[in-house]
């Protein structure tokens, strides 16, 4: 019985300092890592960047096209719910208007925020 415990405060005194050895060792070589980080290499293959302000033309351009659908949408549904009654209930074709409407609504928001 006394040599187990021999034995194993032996293994642990020498375990644990040797596991904080190694502990500081890593820390050490991932602090080096960091500190001098790889240059990228010519060969890496990297997609062009494109030009912010062709961009922002192209979302001009969308954004003009998608008022113009949503104006035309609003004066159709808007023609569309004078000539039906107040008692009646609205047709899947007006409903339909109205989630195109509210689809490109959100569009337009969006790419006008870029």
């Amino acid at each position: 019985m006394k040599s187990r415990r021999k034995f194993l405060t032996a293994a642990i005194a020498a375990g644990v300092p040797a596991g904080i050895f190694a502990l500081l060792s890593g820390v050490q070589a991932r602090a080096k890592r960091q500190q001098n980080p790889q240059q990228p290499k010519d060969d890496d293959i990297r997609p062009p960047k494109l030009d912010p302000k062709l961009i922002l033309e192209a979302n001009q351009k969308e954004i003009k096209k998608n008022v113009e659908k949503l104006f035309d949408l609003a004066s159709d549904l808007k023609a569309e719910v004078e000539k039906t009654d107040a008692v009646q209930v609205l047709s899947m074709a007006m409903l339909r208007k109205t989630e195109e409407i509210e689809k490109l609504a959100k569009e337009i928001r969006t790419r006008a925020k870029g």
